[in-house]
């Protein structure tokens, strides 16, 4: 499946998310790896099977090879880490924080591609998967790296627009 046969699964009823995925292609925030790095990241973390391949297969020729392991990355190692440091931010006993997380990361450190490309892509999946602790980390990596206030917006805006994208098709099955 690609993104057009994605928009042509998206109901009347969410017009507007079937026009802002149409403008994500010819927004030039930000560059090529970036642009389709969080495609894959946030579609992955949407948890629709059918978003998730649209967007790889769009992804598909304009990503590295590992360029997409580590957008995946990005999406699967977000996952843990949201959970966890959401209940970190959230539990009200403050004794879990004082404790080791014991949750392996090495991804992070090293991702395979441009680290600042990484974490824009992991403050995106944080913002689908709504761990504050995790996007203020993330943000503030990119903020200290130079990345413009514009660039980190587009990400969130195309995390958005990803996970409507997922809600619309989804609710279009549905009698």
């Amino acid at each position: 499946m690609t993104i057009d046969a994605l928009k042509a699964r998206i109901p009347d009823f969410a017009k507007d998310v079937r026009l802002n995925l149409s403008s994500m292609a010819s927004d030039e925030t930000l560059n090529e790896q970036q642009k389709y790095g969080l495609f894959v990241a946030c579609a992955i973390a949407s948890r629709n099977k059918e978003v998730a391949q649209a967007f790889i297969a769009e992804a598909e020729g304009k990503l590295t090879p590992a360029a997409l392991n580590a957008a995946k990355s990005a999406a699967t190692i977000m996952a843990m880490n949201n959970i966890y440091y959401r209940f970190m931010h959230l539990a009200a006993n403050k004794e879990y924080s004082t404790m080791p997380a014991k949750l392996r990361m090495n991804v992070i450190g090293n991702p395979g591609v441009d680290k600042l490309d990484f974490e824009l892509w992991s403050l995106a999946v944080s913002a689908i998967e709504g761990c504050g602790m995790c996007i203020d980390a993330h943000e503030d990596v990119l903020r200290k790296g130079g990345v413009p206030a514009a660039n980190i917006q587009a990400a969130v805006r195309f995390a958005a627009i990803i996970a409507s994208v997922a809600v619309a098709v989804e609710a279009a099955d549905l009698a």
